[in-house]
């Protein structure tokens, strides 16, 4: 195990200083921050942002959603709400409950209608239609779920730059074929960061070191799967978090949470079989998990302090948008608030516990989308306590049987790791943790 001579909170704290000491006293066009799941990428951009505006300098954020921007407004409302915000949105635009409250916030549709605030904040969609103006600043958020033709369009709009976000999850995608632009500097289906790094390979990169969502029993898989050449480590440590359960265990299901609630990770594994997409078997073992675990009225305790464990704070996620609508119809209505969702609309949150449907169960072949590595990382990756995945047998032996054949491209970095190591990497990982626990 390795040592770490400081504290998570020191070593995190260091690195934040050396990127804002970057951004007051640096001389380079940008600066980017690679994040872990859950390393405190929104803290950053809200502490950046109002550091910036204090120092009496204008700036622009750029967001990839309107979720991603009202939940900023909040925080830019909760850490410094004197200062002004701009909320750049549609003309048909309602304002959030988050938006309404913040003290200094002001909603239009263009730039001019926002009265020159401290901040102005919108979509990256939003921002490519603003063709006048200019800001000492931007923040992109999320920078690597931005195409890099996105940055293209907003680009001109700002002087410097930081960009913050997280090199292991979903990468930009698209519905029409780009081979056209494969091996190009520029290609638009390279992330914003990729492009931006390519063309200024002396920007200064810092690495967030510690997440602050994932308990100590999902870090170093979660590092190993998906961050091997950077990792990171928990904030907390054995003995910190806890997931308790009332009530005796009187099924398989209430066996696999049982586990995962004292290992962080639980395993039902279902019979090998070829199955529909809409697997109805795989579908009912993930809402009964997830209603078992409401229902054996779950207590989690953390350094944020102890609460029941109810249907808002439990998860179910999955890689097809018709595998969530079956899932979520068996959900009773006692159930209704528990989350239902595809790994592109969970990222970003959090929750203490999640059910995951392994995206390649029941599966005959091993397309590239099923084993794309920032799927299974985000689906993997959203817990504060536990994570139990649900899957049919034989994914070992699907994954040996359809090696990683993509095509290796001039001028194209190979991405590492591949979704055949992270699948592999954590099927063993979870195979080793139910075979220890049949142990005990």
């Amino acid at each position: 195990m390795t040592s770490h001579p400081l504290t998570p909170a020191a070593e995190a704290a260091h690195v934040i200083d050396a990127v804002l000491r970057d951004l007051r006293e640096g001389d380079h066009r940008g600066v980017v921050v690679d994040s872990p799941p859950g390393a405190g990428k929104s803290t950053l951009v809200v502490r950046a942002a109002g550091e910036l505006a204090a120092s009496g300098e204008p700036l622009m954020i750029v967001a990839q959603t309107n979720e991603q921007v009202d939940d900023l407004i909040a925080r830019l409302g909760a850490r410094s709400p004197e200062v002004e915000v701009g909320r750049l949105s549609a003309v048909d635009y309602e304002p959030s409950e988050r938006v309404r409250d913040h003290p200094r916030c002001r909603v239009g549709a263009k730039v001019a209608e926002l009265n020159s605030p401290a901040v102005t904040i919108g979509t990256a969609a939003k921002w490519a239609t603003v063709s006048e103006g200019s800001w000492p600043w931007a923040i992109v958020d999320e920078a690597y779920q931005m195409r890099s033709d996105a940055l293209l369009r907003v680009a001109p709009r700002f002087v410097r730059a930081l960009f913050v976000g997280d090199p292991g999850q979903l990468d930009p995608f698209s519905t029409v074929e780009t081979d056209r632009w494969t091996g190009l500097s520029w290609d638009p289906m390279l992330s914003a960061v990729n492009v931006l790094l390519r063309h200024n390979p002396d920007l200064p990169v810092h690495r967030l070191p510690v997440s602050w969502r994932l308990p100590h029993t999902a870090a170093p898989v979660v590092a190993e799967a998906f961050y091997p050449f950077t990792g990171f480590r928990s904030g907390t440590g054995p003995g910190d978090r806890s997931l308790r359960f009332s009530g005796p265990s009187t099924s398989a299901l209430d066996d696999v949470l049982d586990v995962a609630a004292e290992t962080g990770w639980g395993l039902h594994e279902l019979p090998a079989r070829f199955t529909v997409r809409t697997d109805a078997e795989a579908a009912s073992a993930c809402a009964t998990l997830a209603v078992r675990a409401l229902a054996r009225q779950g207590a989690a305790s953390s350094e944020s302090g102890t609460g029941p464990l109810t249907a808002d704070r439990i998860a179910i996620g999955a890689a097809h948008r018709d595998q969530v609508a079956v899932i979520r119809s068996l959900l009773p209505p006692e159930a209704a608030g528990i989350t239902v969702d595809t790994a592109n609309r969970l990222q970003g949150r959090e929750y203490d516990l999640t059910v995951v449907l392994h995206p390649l169960s029941g599966r005959q072949d091993a397309t590239a989308f099923h084993l794309e590595s920032g799927r299974l990382c985000v689906l993997t990756s959203r817990h504060r306590h536990a994570c139990v995945v649900v899957a049919r047998k034989g994914i070992a032996e699907l994954l040996d049987a359809h090696p990683s054949t993509e095509p290796v491209h001039l001028n194209v970095p190979v991405k590492f790791p591949d979704g055949w190591e992270a699948n592999q990497a954590i099927l063993a990982y979870l195979h080793r943790a139910v075979s220890l626990s049949r142990q005990r």
